[in-house]
């Protein structure tokens, strides 16, 4: 079974920049070699409240889509940019309340499987 190189980072929100508190709620995966950039978002709004009780739940919601959004063939800036380009922007250091953790490498057969074990261990309580 062939193994290809495979990162990914931890999408997380930082309700409050100024704290540095935050829940990590979804998993960016790009797989260069099988030509697979997907990203799985799930909020949890009440660890997010437990953070912030005025955190506008809406619009980390409509901020989180928009990494699953930019992985696939939505019109958007990122529709002509190819899946490295368009992981390296997602990944880019950005102080605002959704950001990425930093990219991490790993081996998989299956990137589809790969992104749901990372999510259930990285994501899900």
């Amino acid at each position: 079974m062939t193994r290809d190189v495979y990162e990914y980072a931890v999408i997380r929100v930082i309700p409050r920049v100024e704290r540095g508190e935050q829940i990590n709620a979804g998993v960016l995966l790009y797989c260069q070699p099988r030509g697979y950039l997907c990203a799985r978002v799930e909020l949890d709004p009440v660890r997010l409240r437990a953070l912030d009780p005025t955190a506008d739940v809406d619009a980390v919601r409509r901020a989180l889509s928009a990494y699953e959004l930019a992985c696939g063939d939505a019109p958007g800036p990122l529709e002509s940019e190819p899946l490295g380009g368009r992981f390296r922007w997602l990944t880019a250091p950005r102080s605002t309340i959704v950001q990425t953790g930093p990219v991490h490498a790993g081996l998989t057969a299956d990137p589809g499987t790969e992104l749901a074990r990372l999510f259930d261990k990285l994501v899900r309580l």
